[in-house]
């Protein structure tokens, strides 16, 4: 009889203690959630101002070497991170490489690859409208093949969101549509897409894997494709002897750092860590504030003017981004 009492007093306790732990597994997920929000807002900063040290460092590289440079520093930058920090093995094995390489061609690969190509045929205002379509994509994507579910007020605000981007862009001017404009707004779609299927793939993957080792494994896949292109480019004009040249510039060191370290390895892991707790769907709406801060960055450091429209997309924009991720249903 005792044993059976004590079972029962143990099974009332166990009872009891279970409102407790969904309360701290509560605490535990809004804690994942801010700390991922937070990464978003950090990455959206740093992805804003690297459009002025793209712009310093394409005055001394060509496009193809600036983005192997880039992910060349990227790629030192995290294996001495592993090296000094992490100080453990990434934890990849052999079934994993085939979804991590798929992620990776996706982005970093063919998002910047495409989006290199488009530019050659098609103004950046152009781009910048089409590539305001990539919450929209993926918000199509995510509710396709992960099930992701967003109220009437959600999408509206995702729209509210990409209105004020293209409000921007077309204040700024759109040049009209010809045969190799219009190529190259094929090729920047083509990488608004890639970065849509980036983002849903990755909701997946990253479930499995850890963050910090898929940012490792794209990294890495980035550095090795993109130096290749870059260095066959060089051998077929005969200009290897030049490689390196951009290193002699400090202007160009600075920027390849910020673009290597920050701008590629830190926000290639705080989208890669926001994708294992927010939907899809809403990391991808934190893109649209990139060209907001590029803008003012442009105010503050190269001297660019600010207009009333940017002032009022900016503002469509922020509120489109709290109302993806504040409203709920």
């Amino acid at each position: 009889m005792s044993t059976k009492l004590l079972g029962v007093v143990f099974q009332q306790f166990n009872n009891q203690d279970i409102p407790k732990r969904k309360m701290t597994n509560e605490k535990k997920q809004n804690r994942s959630e801010a700390i991922a929000y937070l990464g978003l807002t950090l990455m959206t900063t740093i992805i804003g101002f690297s459009f002025i040290f793209v712009k310093l460092a394409l005055n001394h590289a060509p496009t193809i070497d600036l983005l192997a440079h880039r992910f060349s520093v990227a790629a030192i930058a995290i294996l001495l991170f592993y090296i000094l920090v992490r100080r453990e093995k990434p934890k990849i094995n052999r079934k994993e490489i085939a979804p991590l390489l798929l992620l990776s061609i996706f982005y970093p690969v063919l998002l910047f690859a495409l989006q290199t190509i488009g530019l050659r045929f098609t103004t950046a205002s152009e781009a910048g409208i089409i590539s305001a379509a990539a919450p929209i994509i993926t918000l199509i994507l995510a509710s396709i093949f992960l099930k992701e579910k967003s109220n009437i007020w959600q999408t509206l605000s995702i729209f509210l969101s990409v209105g004020g981007i293209v409000y921007i862009m077309y204040k700024n001017g759109v040049s009209s549509l010809g045969g190799e404009t219009l190529k190259g707004n094929i090729f920047i779609l083509l990488s608004v897409t890639a970065m849509a299927i980036y983002f849903v793939i990755g909701r997946r993957v990253t479930q499995k894997i850890n963050a910090v080792d898929i940012t490792l494994f794209m990294t890495i896949t980035a550095c090795v494709v993109f130096n290749i292109l870059a260095i066959s480019s060089h051998l077929r004009s005969g200009t290897l002897s030049t490689y390196f040249e951009a290193f002699t510039h400090k202007e160009f060191m600075w920027s390849i750092l910020y673009l290597g370290v920050l701008s590629s390895v830190l926000t290639s892991f705080l989208t890669n860590n926001a994708l294992t707790v927010i939907p899809a769907s809403q990391v991808s709406i934190f893109n649209n504030l990139s060209p907001i801060i590029a803008v003012f960055a442009g105010v503050i450091f190269l001297s660019e003017t600010l207009h009333s429209y940017h002032i009022i997309g900016g503002v469509m924009v922020v509120l489109g981004v709290v109302g993806v991720n504040a409203i709920k249903k």
